[in-house]
């Protein structure tokens, strides 16, 4: 081998290394801008304003956590999140009166089982992830505002208080999110279908080849993804003390959006619900500090999706090099 081969060779290992860390070194730049924007921002560093982002950042969090099993077994993402997790709170509030724990088993079941189906369906049809949820958001849609009449419902007093209060001096909900996140990183980290979830997001034929049942282990991360839409859905009842088919409009967005700013690939096969955690962590930040600026609702709509924008580019750019 020639001196100038030599060096070709020596060369590759450090290049795929810093290309592979690219993504990972933006990230922390913009992190570190964050924080600086945070700090030198009046007000956002106000103990009811760090409440209020740890509670808005946990809602997005847990319907993230469970975005990103959708994400990382191949089906990009479902726009059907969000619609049932508004049809979700609509059960658990009209399911109270049985007790809170029958209310939320069944909530639970509920939201699991319709995006169980639809994991069925795209697993065992091979078909297409987005027309599916499409479809799904349209009916689920259309049989709740059926059934509801298109009104919201409302618990008697008091019947879901111990789900919307604090544990010492933090809230509920963000510690749901972080139990969330360590749920879903045990699964994906350190089980047979983590392990196969991921094999089958990087490359469902080779997937097919080894063995690995392709159209459970799809079903297996939308009935996942359910569960922790759920979870969010009882928890946002409780907190709203209502059951609304307004309330998770625009989370399936936003979720996907901190999948993906978390540095979860979009095409599937690499990420996890950790860096979901920070993905969620900044959006609910960038959205903040847009309140605090004095930013309308779409301004922020435009702000994270340049940011999501941006990521999905510096993505195809670093998986196009070689």
């Amino acid at each position: 081998m020639s001196l100038t081969s030599d060096k070709i060779a020596l060369s590759r290992p450090w290049k795929a290394l810093s290309h592979g860390h690219a993504l990972d070194a933006i990230r922390l730049a913009a992190l570190l801008v964050l924080i600086g924007c945070g700090i030198l921002t009046p007000g956002f560093m106000s103990r009811l304003n760090l409440l209020s982002l740890a509670t808005a950042s946990s809602f997005v969090g847990c319907v993230a956590i469970g975005m990103t099993f959708i994400t990382l077994g191949g089906s990009v993402m479902s726009f059907s999140l969000g619609i049932t997790l508004s049809s979700t709170t609509v059960v658990f509030i009209n399911l109270l009166p049985a007790g809170v724990v029958a209310a939320a088993a069944a909530a639970l079941v509920f939201s699991a089982l319709i995006m169980a189906f639809q994991g069925w369906v795209i697993g065992t049809f091979r078909a297409n992830p987005i027309i599916i949820s499409l479809a799904a958001l349209s009916l689920i849609s259309g049989a709740a505002t059926w059934a509801t009449g298109g009104l919201g419902v409302y618990p008697e007093a008091g019947e879901a208080d111990a789900l919307h209060g604090m544990i010492g001096p933090i809230p509920l909900p963000l510690i749901a999110f972080i139990a969330s996140t360590l749920i879903g990183q045990l699964i994906i980290s350190r089980t047979r279908f983590g392990r196969n979830l991921i094999m089958v997001g990087s490359n469902p034929r080779a997937a097919r080849v080894a063995g690995v049942n392709v159209w459970q282990t799809i079903t297996g991360s939308y009935l996942i993804a359910g569960l922790f839409t759920g979870l969010t859905a009882i928890l946002m009842a409780a907190r709203y003390s209502s059951g609304d088919l307004e309330l998770g409009t625009g989370y399936d967005y936003t979720a996907i959006s901190a999948v993906l700013v978390g540095g979860t690939s979009i095409a599937g096969g690499k990420g996890s619900p950790l860096r979901t955690l920070f993905g969620a962590l900044g959006i609910a930040t960038i959205q903040a500090l847009l309140i605090l600026w004095g930013f309308s609702t779409q301004m922020q709509y435009l702000a994270i999706g340049l940011v999501v924008l941006l990521v999905i580019m510096l993505q195809a750019v670093e998986g196009g090099r070689p």
